[in-house]
Protein backbone atom coordinates (compact mmCIF):
# COMPACT_ATOMS: atom_id res chain seq x y z
CA UNK A 1 0.00 0.00 0.00
CA UNK A 2 1.17 3.50 -0.74
CA UNK A 3 0.99 6.74 1.13
CA UNK A 4 -1.12 9.47 -0.49
CA UNK A 5 0.19 11.92 -3.04
CA UNK A 6 0.62 15.24 -1.24
CA UNK A 7 2.06 18.46 -2.65
CA UNK A 8 3.66 21.04 -0.34
CA UNK A 9 1.21 22.19 2.31
CA UNK A 10 1.20 23.16 5.97
CA UNK A 11 0.27 20.10 8.04
CA UNK A 12 -2.71 20.84 10.24
CA UNK A 13 -3.53 17.44 11.71
CA UNK A 14 -3.91 17.16 15.48
CA UNK A 15 -1.13 16.32 17.92
CA UNK A 16 -2.17 13.07 19.61
CA UNK A 17 -0.59 10.63 22.06
CA UNK A 18 0.45 7.43 20.24
CA UNK A 19 -0.86 4.18 21.71
CA UNK A 20 1.47 2.91 24.44
CA UNK A 21 3.61 6.06 24.44
CA UNK A 22 5.22 7.49 27.56
CA UNK A 23 3.56 10.53 29.15
CA UNK A 24 4.68 13.74 27.43
CA UNK A 25 4.92 12.19 23.94
CA UNK A 26 2.66 13.38 21.09
CA UNK A 27 2.74 12.97 17.32
CA UNK A 28 1.33 14.64 14.22
CA UNK A 29 0.82 12.27 11.29
CA UNK A 30 2.07 13.81 8.05
CA UNK A 31 1.28 10.84 5.80
CA UNK A 32 0.23 7.24 6.25
CA UNK A 33 -1.00 4.38 4.12
CA UNK A 34 -4.40 2.79 4.70
CA UNK A 35 -2.94 0.05 6.91
CA UNK A 36 -0.86 2.46 9.03
CA UNK A 37 2.31 0.43 8.45
CA UNK A 38 3.98 3.15 6.36
CA UNK A 39 3.95 6.42 8.28
CA UNK A 40 5.71 9.76 8.35
CA UNK A 41 5.18 11.70 11.56
CA UNK A 42 6.45 14.58 13.62
CA UNK A 43 7.00 13.40 17.19
CA UNK A 44 7.36 15.79 20.12
CA UNK A 45 8.54 14.98 23.62
CA UNK A 46 8.02 17.49 26.42
CA UNK A 47 11.03 18.48 28.55
CA UNK A 48 11.67 15.84 31.21
CA UNK A 49 10.12 12.95 29.24
CA UNK A 50 11.63 9.64 30.36
CA UNK A 51 10.98 6.28 28.66
CA UNK A 52 12.87 4.22 31.28
CA UNK A 53 9.69 2.36 32.23
CA UNK A 54 9.54 0.92 28.69
CA UNK A 55 13.13 -0.31 28.83
CA UNK A 56 14.98 -1.16 25.63
CA UNK A 57 12.71 -1.03 22.58
CA UNK A 58 12.64 -3.26 19.48
CA UNK A 59 10.27 -2.86 16.52
CA UNK A 60 9.16 -5.22 13.78
CA UNK A 61 9.50 -2.40 11.24
CA UNK A 62 12.13 -0.04 9.80
CA UNK A 63 12.38 3.27 11.65
CA UNK A 64 14.23 6.41 10.59
CA UNK A 65 14.53 9.33 13.02
CA UNK A 66 15.89 12.81 12.36
CA UNK A 67 16.12 15.26 15.29
CA UNK A 68 14.75 18.63 14.21
CA UNK A 69 15.30 20.43 17.53
CA UNK A 70 16.10 19.69 21.16
CA UNK A 71 18.01 16.80 22.69
CA UNK A 72 17.58 13.09 23.24
CA UNK A 73 19.69 11.23 25.80
CA UNK A 74 20.21 7.47 25.32
CA UNK A 75 20.40 5.91 28.78
CA UNK A 76 21.98 2.69 27.49
CA UNK A 77 24.77 4.45 25.59
CA UNK A 78 24.93 7.40 28.06
CA UNK A 79 25.10 9.70 25.04
CA UNK A 80 23.07 12.80 24.17
CA UNK A 81 22.02 13.47 20.59
CA UNK A 82 21.01 16.92 19.35
CA UNK A 83 19.55 18.74 16.35
CA UNK A 84 20.66 17.16 13.07
CA UNK A 85 21.30 13.69 14.51
CA UNK A 86 19.89 10.80 12.48
CA UNK A 87 19.16 7.11 13.15
CA UNK A 88 18.16 4.34 10.73
CA UNK A 89 16.99 1.22 12.60
CA UNK A 90 16.23 -2.10 10.90
CA UNK A 91 13.59 -4.39 12.38
CA UNK A 92 14.72 -5.86 15.71
CA UNK A 93 17.47 -3.30 16.44
CA UNK A 94 17.50 -2.51 20.19
CA UNK A 95 17.41 1.17 21.21
CA UNK A 96 16.67 3.33 24.24
CA UNK A 97 15.49 3.94 26.82
CA UNK A 98 15.61 7.71 26.44
CA UNK A 99 15.21 10.97 28.34
CA UNK A 100 15.13 14.59 27.21
CA UNK A 101 16.07 17.59 29.31
CA UNK A 102 14.88 20.32 26.95
CA UNK A 103 12.30 18.44 24.89
CA UNK A 104 12.76 17.19 21.35
CA UNK A 105 10.96 17.28 18.02
CA UNK A 106 11.71 14.48 15.56
CA UNK A 107 10.78 13.54 12.02
CA UNK A 108 10.03 9.80 12.12
CA UNK A 109 9.50 7.52 9.11
CA UNK A 110 8.42 3.90 9.59
CA UNK A 111 7.80 1.14 7.08
CA UNK A 112 7.40 -2.64 7.15
CA UNK A 113 10.37 -4.96 6.67
CA UNK A 114 11.37 -6.09 3.20
CA UNK A 115 9.34 -9.27 2.54
CA UNK A 116 12.39 -10.89 0.92
CA UNK A 117 14.49 -10.81 4.10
Amino acid sequence: MSKPELEFHLPTGPWTAPAGASPGVVERVLATDASGTRRTTLVRWEPGTDTSAQGVTRHDFWEEVYLLEGDLHDLTLDETFTQGSYACRPPGMPHGPWTTATGVTMLVVVCPPDPQT
